[in-house]
């Protein structure tokens, strides 16, 4: 049961990290698209990507967090050795 609960958290972990890229990649995509077709719009392009960019990122961040969350809520905190 055990391996079961670690199975499932390293594939959360791996589902969010790969769609993360996924979004960051597409969105990288448009943009470089976007300036080669109108070089001139170059720093307006950029500006309207940023925000979605970072948000996304954030998400991805978010979700990260909160699945090592779950696996430390469930197995608890491991004692550190003494200093």
């Amino acid at each position: 049961m055990v391996g079961l609960y670690l199975t499932s958290v390293a594939l959360g972990l791996g589902m969010i990290v790969i769609g993360a890229g996924l979004g960051i990649g597409k969105l990288a995509a448009a943009a470089a698209e976007g300036i080669a077709r109108q070089p001139a719009a170059a720093e307006q392009i950029t500006g309207a990507v940023n925000l979605p960019l970072f948000l996304l990122e954030g998400v991805a961040i978010l979700a990260e967090v909160f699945t090592l969350l779950v696996l430390l809520l469930h197995y608890g905190i491991p004692n550190l050795p003494p200093a």
